[in-house]
């Protein structure tokens, strides 16, 4: 019988555990639970690990205190079932592990299972998984969200602790945004992607997915770090995020983005309302010009088609098990267009271009973080889509993370946080925060900020956060 233990944040399960008030064996026995009452409708999980089966509970003395984890499924775990949600990869086992889960057992960690993605994380709806789609834990008539969609859906449906996902436009922010949950993308190079299945090499990026911005704090501190394997890893120390949560923002200079794009007529009155509490908290803030997203949209989708038509090279049955036309029809299509980008002839009018335009965005960035600390907008342009929204548009991805491709591209932190609950629907809007690069302290900070003085997150009033 559950003790609604499942419902605890990350914080407050630590909390409890280090008292004595309950155990992670319950936790994790609540948890586990929750995903076999559910999976079978919601579709979460592709994979999980019985509390019959965990060892990690006879050494509890980490910084996670063995609180059940969920994994994104693009991520590998040595001798675990690890698909990309395509069926390519239906019974592949690596022979090693991503860095990011040495890390995550190294501090605690328990991975209860492996979460429903869009197949190679094409894609931001989890429509395109080849074992079936994931559905809105706040509402099944609604998507999740994209390609982290199983993540944010496991964190929103109480069936972890916290999740991990990855990033390349949008895969982390958009999926939180439409599960009402908090999803902190890291700077490209803060957290490793040893062990990722790659989709595009130069901006995937792995981060947390919680309940709370505190809860992303401590699972980035155990996640990130320099890794030998991956050389586009900082050397930079990790910083004490959680810690740095309790400083003040009065005196930030805070941007508002996006408020003269045609279409965001639905979030923008939210983003302003978010822009007016963290001016009660001291913060200066102020509408700014910035590129047009729509040329991040042409930049990442030639840039991601020329990368993935590299990176699915691989997949051709000898070393993976079933062969090439295991393909489903999203990556066939990005395998096409992206050997056809890099071609003689077109990469220079297409891909070279695209690369320049993308250090016009890096460089747009850089002129506004001169002036400012922060960057606020919209995550999505709307709440979640209705179930099916994704399957006639093959550019539907790359328009629902249309704010949020130009910061991935330029490499730079962003996270969302809920900034509005619709009660009719029982979804949610995200506030987007961005950073400078390597300041996801201040992403953090600007965050919890908001997320303390506002009732949007579900989680807080339960726990006496």
């Amino acid at each position: 019988m559950k003790n609604n233990l499942h419902k605890l944040t990350l914080k407050k399960a630590l909390a409890q555990i280090q008292s004595g008030e309950t155990t992670a064996k319950k936790i994790y026995a609540d948890c586990f639970s929750q995903i076999e009452a559910g999976n079978k409708d919601l579709n979460v999980f592709l994979s999980t690990n019985s509390p019959t089966s965990m060892k990690q509970f006879e050494n509890p003395e980490t910084t996670l205190q063995n609180c059940p984890i969920a994994v994104k499924d693009n991520i590998c775990i040595e001798n675990e079932v690890t698909t990309a949600a395509s069926t390519v990869l239906e019974d592949y086992k690596p022979a090693y592990s991503a860095t990011l889960i040495d890390n995550l057992k190294l501090h605690g960690g328990a991975v209860i299972g492996k979460t429903n993605l869009d197949a190679w994380a094409h894609g931001s709806s989890t429509e395109t998984s080849q074992f079936g789609r994931t559905l809105n834990p706040r509402n099944p008539k609604y998507l999740p969200g994209g390609s982290s969609g199983g993540s944010a859906a496991a964190v929103a449906a109480d069936m972890c602790t916290a999740a991990i996902g990855t990033e390349t436009a949008g895969s982390i922010r958009q999926p939180a945004s439409w599960c009402g949950v908090v999803g902190l993308k890291p700077t490209y190079g803060r957290v490793s992607r040893y062990g990722v299945i790659a989709m595009a090499s130069s901006t995937d990026s792995p981060g947390p997915i919680t309940k709370t911005v505190e809860d992303a704090a401590i699972m980035l501190a155990c996640l990130a770090g320099h890794d030998s394997k991956d050389g586009t890893t900082t050397n930079q120390a990790v910083p004490d995020y959680v810690s740095l949560l309790q400083k003040s923002i009065s005196g930030l200079k805070i941007g508002i983005m996006y408020q003269d794009i045609p279409g965001l007529k639905i979030a923008n009155p939210y983003v302003l309302a978010a822009a007016k509490v963290l001016e009660s908290l001291g913060a200066k803030v102020e509408l700014v010009n910035a590129l047009d997203p729509k040329y991040a949209v042409s930049v990442y989708t030639i840039v991601q088609r020329a990368e993935v038509s590299s990176n699915l090279a691989r997949f051709d049955g000898i070393r993976f098990g079933n062969d090439r036309s295991y393909f489903g029809d999203e990556a066939r299509r990005r395998i096409l267009l992206g050997t056809h980008t890099l071609r003689k002839g077109y990469a220079e009018k297409y891909y070279q271009v695209a690369q320049k335009t993308r250090t016009l965005f890096i460089e747009d960035f850089s002129r506004l973080f001169s002036s400012y600390d922060v960057l606020i907008s919209p995550t999505s342009p709307s709440f979640a889509e209705p179930i099916g929204a994704s399957e006639d548009s093959v550019m539907f991805g790359e328009l629902a993370d249309m704010l949020l491709e130009p910061s991935s591209i330029a490499g730079l932190p962003g996270i969302s946080v809920p900034c509005f609950h619709d009660e009719k629907t029982n979804l949610y809007l995200g506030l987007n925060i961005m950073a400078p690069a390597w300041r996801e302290d201040l992403v953090l900070q600007v965050a919890h900020a908001y997320e303390i003085n506002t009732d949007w997150n579900s989680w807080r009033k339960d726990n006496n956060d």
